[in-house]
């Protein structure tokens, strides 16, 4: 019997959901026994090789073909963009978490694209007074859309974005993916969570990474919102190559292996007293520098 390709939308135990490349229809899928022994499993966004049993209820996955990319936290594989959603308020996002992510990006070599969203409760000076330091940081480095569910800003312009991809959503819990989502493909009918009021965060909503399919066209991986998020796997040293604001002025610098925090004669740190790069980044990088020196 010849072998049907997919891509895996679900995993869970021993077996995953997969959607049939030319079909578009799902289909349970036990694992064989060889990729227990040489633990080896697939993840969201795997492309896989299938065989569908006599009985036509489920299939069994046969090869797992090679990945273009990984993505690990949240873990997903083979994706065109990142989405990172993240807010200034209700939650308030603490931008070292927006940069270790964006870090981590960077690192898979994954396109990323900002939403800033709940825009609708930007209304104090103060909060304005943030957002406009928040694109001030971050505009010149990424693609940022404002959005809101309430008024529905820039949904279009999402969906253009999303149309033909394989997107991954990703950002703490409680900045609204699901309720995004929701407006983009009702038909998803994803659940929506709330603020806790005691904790200042999201509740989690959504429990395992899923690829969705988007009635307008493409997929996306709705994920397990995270209350924090830490660098794993990486080495001090090459965070700076992360930083995609330094790489331009990173050959000036006297010495070649500089790490732009204690060395005198540094490029870097004279564009950061120049205000060529972001103040807030630069500390950022030296908060995850230090961490990983530990």
């Amino acid at each position: 019997m010849a072998w049907k390709k997919a891509i895996v939308v679900r995993f869970h135990s021993n077996m995953v959901t997969v959607q049939d490349l030319e079909t578009h229809q799902r289909l349970e899928c036990y694992l064989r026994g060889k990729f227990k022994i040489q633990k080896i499993r697939p993840i969201v966004g795997d492309y896989v090789e299938y065989s569908v049993q006599e009985n036509g209820n489920y299939g069994t996955i046969e090869n797992i073909l090679p990945r273009k990319n990984q993505l690990f936290r949240p873990t997903v594989a083979n994706i065109d963009q990142v989405v990172l959603v993240t807010t200034l308020k209700d939650p308030k996002v603490d931008l070292l978490i927006v940069d270790k992510f964006l870090v981590q990006v960077e690192k898979e070599k994954l396109e990323v694209i900002i939403v800033l969203n709940k825009m609708d409760l930007i209304n104090s000076q103060e909060e304005k007074s943030k957002l406009k330091e928040f694109l001030e940081i971050y505009k010149p480095l990424y693609p940022i859309i404002c959005t809101s569910k309430i008024t529905k800003e820039n949904i279009d312009l999402l969906k253009s974005v999303l149309k033909g991809k394989i997107s991954t959503f990703a950002g703490l819990s409680g900045v609204g993916k699901s309720s995004l989502l929701n407006l983009l493909d009702p038909q998803l009918n994803l659940k929506v969570g709330e603020i806790s009021k005691k904790l200042k965060r999201g509740k989690h909503t959504t429990t395992y990474g899923e690829l969705l399919y988007l009635d307008f066209g493409g997929f996306i991986v709705d994920t397990p919102g995270f209350a924090n998020l830490e660098l794993e796997s990486f080495d001090k040293d090459e965070i700076k190559y992360y930083f995609i604001e330094f790489l331009k002025y990173q050959p000036y610098c006297t010495f070649t292996d500089c790490s732009h925090t204690v060395e005198p004669d540094c490029a870097v740190k004279a564009a950061v007293e120049k205000g060529d790069i972001s103040l807030s980044r630069y500390n950022n990088y030296c908060v995850i520098y230090r961490e990983l020196n530990q």
